[in-house]
């Protein structure tokens, strides 16, 4: 298994801090997010590689980190060969550019680069390997406005997904889907497959939800909590959370 950061974008809600740097290497509490992220996922038996994929302008920034990183597991930094905002591919089209650079076909545990979270990664991989499927994560969202913004799951009881919903204007249910996601490598073909189709290619919830519909997906309810680093406030307020921690 390996575990795929996603780190292409431009965080344009957060200049000017991020004008000329990547928001994954902003620091919370003293530590980047990236490392707060990998840091959960380094120790899980399974993943033997992380990658991360980033744009030709924030390229040199990361291979910088990844000169300075200790990680048990190997690094990879790829670089899409975007440099704006405008012309950037996407986060499912980012996916998909790792899959065939580096021929992945292992099970791949994505995240996206720009959070913060108290959760296990290391349970979440445990979820999959019993379900034996693909898997997403979600949690409890109790604000109307908040699931106006995200995905949104229908499930049975089991956790079987059985639709998933972009940024609905009727919620169906309370249950958000935050950006990680575990696909199984038997799966990975489908995701060109989702592109020739139309699927949505800028938020990496497309493919979720695109691939809900062709084979069976579980969903793991998160077993901690996840701060989305979005915008200046979201920043501040991580900041503040994970300040001494």
């Amino acid at each position: 298994m390996k575990s795929l950061i996603l780190a292409a974008g431009y965080a344009t809600r957060l200049y000017p801090l991020t004008q000329n740097f990547p928001k994954p290497l902003l620091e919370v509490g003293g530590k980047t997010i990236l490392d707060r992220l990998i840091e959960r996922i380094d120790g899980i038996d399974e993943i033997t590689e992380h990658v991360i994929v980033t744009n030709a302008t924030f390229y040199s920034h990361f291979q910088n980190w990844k000169e300075q990183a200790n990680y048990t597991k190997k690094i990879t930094v790829l670089n899409d060969g975007t440099t704006s905002n405008d012309n950037r591919l996407g986060a499912v089209k980012d996916i998909l550019f790792t899959v065939e650079q580096l021929h992945i076909n292992d099970d791949l545990l994505v995240v996206a680069g720009d959070n913060v979270v108290t959760f296990s990664f290391s349970d979440f991989v445990t979820y999959a390997k019993q379900k034996g499927t693909s898997c997403i994560t979600c949690h409890e969202e109790p604000s109307i406005a908040a699931l106006q913004k995200t995905g949104v799951l229908e499930t049975d009881e089991s956790f079987k997904v059985i639709a998933m919903h972009e940024k609905p204007a009727n919620p169906p249910s309370h249950w958000a889907v935050p950006p990680f996601y575990l696909y199984k490598a038997s799966d990975l073909p489908l995701i060109k497959t989702a592109l020739e189709q139309g699927c949505g290619y800028d938020a990496p919830g497309n493919l979720a939800a695109w691939l809900c519909q062709q084979t069976t997906v579980y969903a793991w309810p998160i077993n901690g909590i996840r701060y989305d680093i979005g915008d200046l406030a979201a920043y501040e307020h991580a900041q503040t959370v994970f300040a001494g921690l």
